[in-house]
C-alpha cells in the first residue's frame, strides 16, 4: 500500500498567508506543490487583515498588484494614540520609502483567494481544501510526507520531498516533529469585536492605553475592528459578569464609543485571542521546515505577524527552489532559511516584549496612569510631535519590517490584468 501513496514535491500544511505565498512562489519555480488546508474556505473572522507595504510591493513584483487593487480594501496612512489631552500621531506611513506609503486592510479571505487564484494558474500548483493533516510519515529518521483526513472522513497519505509547516501557532507538524518552542510570558489576551464608525471619528489606526486598560481601533471604513486588552487568563471570569458589564467597560475606557456599544449583541460577537509569544529554537528537521507562526508565534503588538510570516515564505522559496528542483534538499539548506530569518524575528519579538513590559502590562494592571493627563504626556509622544520625521521609524518597523524580502527573478511577472 505504501507504493500506492500519492506523491508531491512540497507539501505545504496550512493555507494561510505563509503557506499560500510559499506555494505560489515554489510553483513558479517549477516545483510540484500541494497545499493542504483543513477548512472548506478562508472565511474566518478576526484573522489578520493587514497587508503591509512590503507585501504590497511583493504583489507588484509577482504581477498581482492590479488584481489586488480591485479587491475592496482600506488604506491606512497613520497610526495614532488617543490621550486625555487629544489625539497624537506616532507613525506616519506616508514617509516610507517605495511605492506603497501605507498599509492596506482587506478581509484575509479575499487576500488568500487572490493568492489561490494565482496559484491555480501555475501548472505545478494544487490546493486541497477540507484536508486536515493528522500526522507525519517518516522513513529512516526523515520526514517523508503527511497523513491526512478529509471532511468526509476519508484518510490518505501524501509523500513529499519536503513538508512546509505553515499551520500556525498550534502547529500539528511542529508537535509531531518534536520541535518545542521557547515560551515568553505575556501579560494579556485580546477581545476582538466590531463597532460602527462615524464619519467624524478618527481615521487610521488609533490606540488608547492607560488608566487600567488598553484598546486599539482599526479603521475599516464604516466600522472599527476593535482589540480590547484583558489580563491574561481572565476571559471566563469577565464573561461571567455579562455582556452589559462588557459594554460598560468599553464605554468607560473610550467614552466616545458609548453610543454604539450595543452593536455588540452578545458574547458571540466577541472573539478571544489567546496571546502567545514564542519561538522554536530550531525551525527544521530532516524533511520538514516550519514558517510563520508555526516557527514563531507573535504578539499582536504592531500587527506584524503576517508580515514576518510572508517574508519567511519568500526567503524559503528563494533559498529552497534550486535544491528542490535538483531533488536534493539537505538540512543545511533548511538551516539557511532559519539563519536568514532569525534576526528580524528575534529583534521584533524583543521589541514586542519591551512593549509588554513597559506599556501594555502596566496599562491593563492599573499601574499606568491615564496617559496624556496634565503634564504627563509620554516622552515618545513629545518627540513625535516635536520631530515629525521620527514617525517614519515605527511606520517602517510595522509597514516594511527589519529585513524585507523580495520576489526572486524567476517568480516575477508583469501585472496580470484580468477582466472579471
Amino acid at each position: 500500500m505504501a507504493d500506492m501513496a500519492e506523491r508531491t514535491g512540497v507539501c505545504v500544511v496550512g493555507g494561510g498567508p505563509a503557506g499560500m505565498v510559499a506555494g505560489l512562489l515554489l510553483a513558479r519555480a517549477g516545483v510540484e506543490v500541494t497545499v493542504l488546508e483543513k477548512h472548506a474556505d478562508f472565511l474566518r473572522d478576526f484573522r489578520g487583515d493587514t497587508v503591509h507595504a512590503s507585501t504590497l510591493t511583493l504583489l507588484d513584483e509577482l504581477g498581482l498588484g492590479a488584481e489586488f487593487a480591485r479587491v475592496p480594501h482600506r488604506l491606512i496612512e497613520a497610526a495614532q494614540v488617543q490621550l486625555d489631552s487629544g489625539t497624537a500621531q506616532l507613525g506616519d506611513f506616508r514617509r516610507l520609502p517605495g511605492p506603497h506609503r501605507h498599509i492596506a486592510l482587506v478581509p484575509q479571505w479575499d487576500f488568500l483567494d487572490l493568492l489561490a487564484d494565482a496559484g491555480r494558474r501555475e501548472r505545478t500548483f494544487s490546493l486541497r481544501m477540507n484536508t486536515e493533516v493528522t500526522g507525519l510519515l517518516s522513513e529512516r529518521g526523515r520526514v517523508s510526507g503527511v497523513r491526512y483526513r478529509t471532511a468526509d472522513g476519508t484518510s490518505g497519505v501524501l509523500r513529499a520531498e519536503l513538508v512546509l509547516a505553515c499551520d500556525g501557532r498550534n502547529s500539528v507538524v511542529a508537535v509531531a516533529t518534536g520541535l518545542r518552542p521557547r515560551e515568553f510570558g505575556v501579560p494579556m489576551d485580546v477581545w476582538w469585536f466590531c463597532l460602527p464608525r462615524h464619519e467624524n471619528d478618527a481615521a487610521g489606526a488609533v490606540g488608547r492605553f492607560g488608566g487600567g486598560g488598553g484598546m486599539a481601533l482599526i479603521d475599516r471604513g464604516d466600522y472599527f475592528q476593535c482589540a480590547f486588552l484583558i489580563r491574561k487568563g481572565t476571559d471566563a471570569r469577565l464573561r461571567a459578569e455579562g455582556i452589559e458589564a462588557f459594554r460598560d467597560r468599553v464605554a468607560s475606557f473610550v467614552p466616545w464609543l458609548a453610543d454604539r456599544t450595543d452593536a455588540v449583541r452578545s458574547w458571540d460577537d466577541v472573539k478571544l485571542l489567546n496571546v502567545r509569544l514564542n519561538r522554536l529554537r530550531r525551525w527544521f528537521d530532516d524533511g520538514v521546515l516550519c514558517l510563520g507562526d508555526a516557527a514563531h508565534a507573535m504578539s499582536p503588538v504592531g500587527g506584524v505577524g503576517i508580515n514576518l510570516a510572508i517574508q519567511d515564505a519568500v526567503a524559503a522559496a528563494r533559498i529552497l527552489a534550486e535544491p528542490l528542483r535538483n531533488h536534493r534538499v539537505r538540512r543545511r539548506d533548511l538551516a539557511r532559511v532559519q539563519v536568514r530569518r532569525w534576526a528580524p524575528t528575534t529583534v521584533t519579538q524583543g521589541l514586542q516584549r519591551l512593549a509588554h513590559a513597559a506599556l501594555l502590562g502596566p496599562a491593563i494592571s492599573g499601574q499606568l496612569p491615564r496617559i496624556g493627563s496634565g503634564d504627563r504626556e509620554p516622552r515618545l509622544v513629545r518627540l513625535a510631535r516635536r520631530f515629525p520625521r521620527l514617525q517614519v521609524i515605527p511606520a517602517y518597523l510595522v509597514g516594511i519590517g527589519l529585513l524585507p524580502e523580495h520576489a526572486p527573478a524567476w517568480a516575477r511577472r508583469e501585472d496580470i490584468r484580468l477582466d472579471r
